[in-house]
């Protein structure tokens, strides 16, 4: 029963605070209290609708970059030294974690094209039908010009980069002067001729500047009797990793196991910096609106000073009084959280079309200026090439971030008013109308 009986109040008190929060709410409505929250809520919504786009763009940019690494150039897992190739692929098969898994050889050589140009390179020697073994190294290895065909002897895949500073296209020749292998290859020839089948292009550029692959069967005439086979394998879950390497290690005492997190270790930890720290600039705009609703809410109680004595004398408790003004805090915060996170969703599915526009109204206003300082310019003048390239890269929204922003908005206008109406608490009714 006294569970019920508190229930019951403080059910009534959220009602009482509500009706007076929207009493209060609707006199202000054309008053400076009410221009004051207008703007606080306009200021949460441009914050949280800069820093969800903001974010998503940055994670567009990041995971470009990381699909890249973990499909084509690290895998989730690389594992060598297997004493038993057999035993190992067995074991892989009734692991249902593992998606794929896809034995390669990689040598670094240094490659000459047309016209004596060179360049060193990295070559993995993958099997033939690694694109329907694996479906993530096809979906981010795009082919821009040949086909993925290593059926043929010596046929090699160059990255778009690396085509270009040898000079060649597909059916040119290309000579791998020098490779590293094991002892039994030689150091330097000019018998490794490789005939190019085709051109990808990947989310990273150094993957298109330094890769290139050729056939298993070739990676085994030119690499050496005793190069060793490294295992990329691929898992449904990537964060589930250390994981599985701990049952690889398990099982097969003698394998090495490295994960896609320590490959390119440096790179990602610098790829998270500047995300966290780009997160942190944005988030200031949120301190300055908490800075403006404090300053707001501060004024409304000093301006509310009689009301806060009628409602005391007549019963309203400090704290019933002080969610007043907590309430008008947390639907500011509503009020401009909500439609600037439906805001900057928008923006992001639309990505493409926001980059075209501004870089309409980037030409028009530099067109603008040149007819009146410089007229015999205007033919010069062209679109930014680079919202083109922005245009492309697709934004990606992480439902987690999206949630935590919006909320961060909503508690930055409900810590403000809890902190400025704080003030309540220490008025007595006297007072208050002694001094009126």
């Amino acid at each position: 029963m006294n569970k019920e009986k508190q229930t019951k109040e403080k059910t009534a008190s959220l009602k009482w605070i509500l009706f007076i929060s929207n009493r209060f709410s609707k006199v202000d409505r054309k008053g400076r209290s009410a221009v004051t929250s207008a703007l606080a809520s306009l200021g949460i919504c441009f914050g949280v609708m800069t820093l969800i786009v903001t974010i998503s763009v940055m994670n567009g940019f990041q995971m470009g970059f990381k699909d890249a690494i973990m499909e084509v150039s690290s895998y989730h897992i690389m594992v060598n030294d297997i004493e038993d190739d057999t035993k190992f692929l067995n074991w892989c098969e009734n692991e249902n974690q593992i998606k794929s898994i896809i034995p390669f050889y990689e040598a670094q050589g240094l490659m000459v094209g047309h016209a004596k140009k060179q360049t060193a390179a990295l070559i993995r020697a993958v099997p033939k039908d690694i694109l329907q073994k694996d479906e993530g190294f096809a979906k981010e290895c795009q082919l821009i010009s040949g086909s993925f065909d290593l059926s043929n002897p010596n046929g090699i895949i160059l990255g778009s980069t690396l085509a270009r500073t040898l000079g060649v296209r597909v059916g040119s020749r290309i000579n791998i002067v020098a490779m590293s292998g094991s002892s039994d290859t030689e150091l330097l020839s000019s018998d490794r001729v490789f005939f190019v089948s085709g051109i990808f292009h990947t989310g990273y550029s150094d993957i298109n500047s330094a890769y290139s692959f050729i056939s298993l069967q070739d990676g085994e005439k030119y690499f050496g009797n005793t190069a060793q086979v490294t295992y990329g394998i691929k898992l449904n879950d990537s964060n589930k990793d250390s994981i599985e390497i701990s049952s690889i290690n398990k099982s097969f005492p003698s394998a090495k196991s490295e994960s896609w997190r320590s490959y390119n270790r440096t790179f990602f930890g610098a790829l998270r910096v500047e995300k966290n720290m780009l997160m942190l600039l944005v988030f200031l705009i949120f301190i300055v609106v908490a800075v403006n609703i404090y300053n707001g809410m501060r004024k409304m109680v000093y301006e509310r000073r009689e009301e806060i004595a009628v409602i005391s004398a007549f019963g309203g408790k400090s704290k019933q009084v002080q969610g007043i003004f907590i309430m008008q805090g947390l639907l500011t915060g509503i009020k401009g959280s909500i439609p600037g996170a439906l805001l900057g969703l928008f923006l992001c599915v639309k990505m493409d079309t926001v980059f075209m526009i501004l870089s309409k109204v980037q030409y028009w206003m530099e067109y603008f200026f040149y007819m009146i300082v410089s007229p015999q310019n205007t033919a010069l003048l062209s679109e930014n090439p680079m919202y083109s390239v922005y245009a492309s890269i697709p934004a990606r929204m992480v439902p987690s971030e999206i949630i935590l922003i919006t909320f961060f908005g909503i508690f930055s206008s409900l810590a403000a008013s809890w902190v400025a109406s704080r003030g309540i608490l220490k008025l007595t009714v006297a007072e208050v109308l002694r001094d009126e």
